[in-house]
């Protein structure tokens, strides 16, 4: 199918994040809320979601199921965003303008997916 290229940047930004949850999953498991069992089936979880939900935006058969996940993953890692507001340990040495601006980033990015259900 041939969608608009930002639906692939979309889609390749996903597979990459996904990706770095297997790379990287110390990084992901340190801002993780004491709370949620299982830090690291979370992550990687979480990291396979990713790019299956990325690699399904490039398809018309899966395209907006792919959408509407990437929609309800995206409103549940606000549980890590608020989270990480809540302390310095939570907040990974991540300076506090930067985990606030990530909050509006957030409903951005949801609504960057939402836009796609048109195509």
């Amino acid at each position: 199918m041939n969608y608009p290229w930002h639906l692939y940047l979309m889609a390749s930004m996903y597979i990459f994040a996904g990706t770095m949850h297997f790379v990287f999953p110390k990084a992901y498991m340190r801002i993780m809320p004491p709370y949620i069992p299982h830090h690291r089936l979370m992550v990687y979880s979480s990291g396979l979601a990713e790019v299956i939900l990325g690699i399904g935006l490039c398809f018309a058969l899966t395209k907006n199921i792919s959408i509407y996940g990437i929609m309800l993953m995206l409103t549940i890692f606000f549980i890590i965003h608020f989270y990480m507001l809540t302390g310095k340990k939570a907040a990974a040495g991540i300076p506090k303008w930067i985990l606030l601006l990530r909050v509006p980033l957030q409903f951005g990015l949801i609504y960057w997916a939402y836009w796609y259900l048109r195509f």
